[in-house]
Formats: C-alpha cells, sequence, structure tokens
C-alpha cells in the first residue's frame, strides 16, 4: 500500500507515538539538555497541533456540521467554517461539550477576498493539516444576483471555485501532513460545463433545465478533484468527490421545497468512509460505492481548460 493509500484515521498508536515524539523534542530543548530554571520549559509553537487537524467547510449546519462533530469525536482539531458566527460558536461548543477540540473560522464564499484571508489565517497559525472537506455549497443565489463582487456567477463561485482557492492555497498544509486527504462533496445532479458560457450569461432555464447553475458547479468540483489527483500523485495528498446521498434534510433541500428523502446521518456516513477507509484518489463515489461521473470529468482537455479560466479567475494572488 502506498503512502498516498494510508487512511488519516488518528488510531491509538498514531497519537501515542506523536505525543511521545513531541514530549522528546521537548525535553531535549535547550541544546540537547534538559530545561534549567533560567531557561525554563520549553514552549511549542503556537502553530504546532499535537492532534490531527481537520477543516471542514460549511459546517455550521446539515451535512458539515454532522461530519465536524464526528471529526472531533475521532480526536482531529477541527476548523468550522462558516458564515454565522453563532451558529459556528454553537458547533465548536458541542464538539468541546463531548471533549474534542475546535475552533471557528468566519468567511462568505461570495467573496474571494474572503477566502484569501480564511487561507492566509490558517496558513498563519497551523503547521499541517490532515484533512480538508470542501462541504459549503448553495443551490441557488439569493435575491437576483447574477455576479458576485469577483464578478462570477454566484453558485459556481461558492461550490466550485472557492474551494479551488482555499485548496490551491492550503496545499502546503496537507502536504505537510501527508498522508492527507482532501473531499469534495459535489453531487449527482451535474452538467456539462459550456467553456463558451461558462458564467451561463446566454442560458435560459427550462422547466427541466432550472438547476443548471448548481448541477454546473458540482461537475466542476469532479473535474478539479480529477485534476488535482493527477497533480498529487505520489505526493501523499489524495483527493475525492463523492454525492452524499439524495435530498437530505438540510437547509437547501427544504428551501428548494423538495421533500427530503435521506437524513443527514447517512450522507455524512459515506463522507466518513472516504476518511477513514483506504479508497485511493481521483474517484468519484456514489451512495458510498465508487462508481462513474459525468463523461466530462474524464476529458484531459476540459480539466485543463477549466484549471486555466479557474487560476485566472481567482488571479495572481492565489
Amino acid at each position: 500500500m502506498s503512502d498516498r493509500d494510508k487512511p488519516i484515521y488518528p488510531t491509538f498508536l498514531q497519537m501515542l507515538l506523536f505525543s511521545s515524539a513531541t514530549l522528546l523534542l521537548a525535553a531535549c530543548g535547550n541544546g540537547g539538555d534538559a530545561p534549567t530554571a533560567e531557561s525554563g520549559p520549553a514552549s511549542p509553537s503556537p502553530n504546532e497541533h499535537p492532534a490531527p487537524v481537520a477543516m471542514v467547510t460549511g459546517s455550521t449546519q446539515g451535512l458539515g456540521e454532522e461530519v465536524a462533530v464526528r471529526l472531533g469525536a475521532m480526536g482531529y482539531h477541527v476548523i468550522v467554517h462558516g458564515r454565522n458566527a453563532e451558529r459556528g460558536e454553537a458547533v465548536v461548543a458541542a464538539i468541546e461539550a463531548e471533549g474534542g477540540n475546535a475552533e471557528f473560522r468566519p468567511a462568505d464564499f461570495l467573496e474571494l477576498d474572503q477566502v484569501h484571508s480564511l487561507a492566509d489565517g490558517i496558513l498563519n497559525d497551523f503547521d499541517r493539516l490532515d484533512l480538508l472537506i470542501n462541504n459549503a455549497g448553495i443551490g441557488s443565489a439569493d435575491g437576483d444576483m447574477e455576479r458576485t463582487v469577483d464578478g462570477i456567477e454566484p453558485v459556481l463561485q461558492v461550490n466550485y471555485l472557492a474551494h479551488f482557492l482555499l485548496t490551491e492555497k492550503l496545499l502546503p498544509l496537507l502536504k505537510a501532513a501527508t498522508p492527507s486527504r482532501i473531499i469534495n462533496v459535489s453531487s449527482a445532479a451535474q452538467a456539462p460545463i459550456d467553456f463558451d458560457d461558462v458564467m451561463l450569461e446566454h442560458w435560459e432555464p427550462t422547466e427541466g433545465e432550472i438547476g443548471r447553475p448548481y448541477a454546473q458547479s458540482k461537475l466542476a468540483q469532479i473535474l478539479h478533484a480529477f485534476d488535482l489527483a493527477e497533480r498529487l500523485e505520489g505526493s501523499g495528498v489524495t483527493i475525492n468527490a463523492l454525492h452524499p446521498a439524495t435530498f437530505m434534510d438540510t437547509y437547501m433541500v427544504r428551501r428548494a421545497g423538495i421533500e427530503p428523502q435521506a437524513t443527514v446521518g447517512e450522507g455524512a456516513d459515506a463522507v466518513m468512509q472516504l476518511v477513514t477507509d483506504e479508497v485511493g484518489s481521483g474517484h468519484y463515489f456514489r451512495d458510498m460505492e465508487q462508481t462513474r461521473a459525468h463523461d466530462q470529468a474524464y476529458d484531459p482537455e476540459a480539466r485543463r481548460k477549466l484549471r486555466e479560466l479557474s487560476l485566472e479567475w481567482v488571479g495572481p494572488d492565489r
């Protein structure tokens, strides 16, 4: 089994070895001698975390919240993300009440500057990231928003582009924590990207195509997973995409007026399978089974076009 296929589940042995190594390094500070009364005990760097670190975007409610709570119970230091600070702190409190560790980081993915700030803060405060779950998403934009402040179709920006930017910026931390994993929470609702009209300026929705912005953004997440898996081959960082469950009982589904068909717990089970099992890299899963995504996801030219457009959209400061 290669390093990039190893699970990052924090086993008791891994945690014991990591803790023992940390204690040994602390005891050997001050040039290899034990700390003296004058020097005091060795102080760890503020960005060093003895526990594995996981970040779940969009984890102040729904699927993301359930996954964040489960990760906290497994021993991860969880970075909870969302727009609503009150809900975020409530999730942190729930994790800590069960003996876990967590913190809240706010960012609105409708503004790429906030994504930059979110990533920069994590890069400054952490020296590793063992798990990144790109879960945040919207089904449609509020009101009559046609473009974000960055000039991007809003559903595409929140569901795909913000995660593309966040992932690119956090790759150094993921590489520092290998074997590490990235999971893109996508959907079985997938529509091919029209590279002549990515922003859907000339698209007129029909009754059967009303969800095209969402379906396009979700396929973009899969193209991103497949493309990045190729780029990261042999690095120890794996990435996969999945459809966790159909019409889970979430705010997004209820807001769309759809009767839920699955529980958030069922969706979380599917996500956690990609956290704990040996599943390789560059795959798409549906209902906890590896399966085939839309044909466009397997087109190298389409993946290249999307990557180059994305780099152009996020700008040179990525």
